[in-house]
């Protein structure tokens, strides 16, 4: 057989905030029902998403999940970026919803991927087809860019963004001044991105100081232009929220 469609049906507290946060991203709505229990349909091109709402439902407790395979995660998370930008003035880095940078993770193989958690507290995980993916890895190159490694995927994927945070902090301690300037600006700017997560704010802002007056050649601010853009929206989420 050939040509099957499958549609995660996810849970939320509201038919009505999930369909309102998904049509920001771009969504259409393609189903609607109240009885016998809430269910909303979504669709954005070929993707599609369904959601069926329960009374006293916590997203911060869910486990919601789903994998969406795509040929370009970057120009998706653009996407999705710019819609949060219109409508909250900022990328949606931390809370219940939220979305994740593009990154490679050596769990899936080094395939790139970033999340949405929606309002549900849903993570759709938007990853390379397999057949698009660079499966190419590059070893570490240092210490820092390992425990940046693991910090990713334990924040990114696992969502445990406490001890993805005490990783970083134990290695940035030991390694912060020996380490290549281009790792210890990846491990800052993604430290800052997990404070920002655990309401740290002040911590957020420190880091992304130490970013701004790093040192950097032409060459070196061109190989870390995502991580570079990535701060940048911290910074406007950082400021937008003070």
């Amino acid at each position: 057989m050939s040509g099957e469609i499958a549609v995660p049906l996810l849970p939320c507290r509201s038919i009505d905030e999930i369909a309102d946060f998904y049509q920001m991203l771009g969504f259409e709505r393609t189903y609607w029902q109240t009885k016998p229990y809430p269910c909303v349909g979504l669709r954005r091109e070929d993707l599609q998403l369904q959601f069926f709402g329960l009374d006293g439902f916590d997203p911060e407790t869910s486990y919601g999940s789903c994998v969406v395979l795509v040929e370009d995660t970057m120009a998706l998370y653009e996407a999705f970026a710019a819609s949060m930008r219109r409508t909250h003035g900022k990328v949606l880095v931390s809370g219940i919803p939220r979305m994740t940078r593009p990154r490679k993770r050596k769990n899936t193989g080094n395939a790139s991927g970033f999340s949405v958690v929606d309002p549900g507290g849903n993570w759709i995980r938007f990853f390379h087809n397999t057949e698009a993916a660079d499966d190419s890895v590059n070893e570490p190159s240092s210490q820092l860019a390992k425990a940046t490694q693991n910090a990713v995927v334990l924040g990114d994927s696992k969502g445990d963004t406490r001890q993805a945070a005490r990783i970083l902090d134990s290695t940035l301690t030991r390694h912060r001044a020996t380490a290549p300037v281009t790792d210890l600006v990846e491990a800052l700017v993604y430290r800052a991105e997990l404070a920002l997560r655990l309401g740290d704010s002040p911590q957020a802002g420190a880091l992304l100081e130490e970013v701004a007056t790093a040192e950097l050649t032409g060459e070196q601010r061109m190989s870390l232009s995502e991580v570079l853009a990535n701060a940048a929206d911290l910074e406007q989420a950082r400021n937008a929220d003070n």
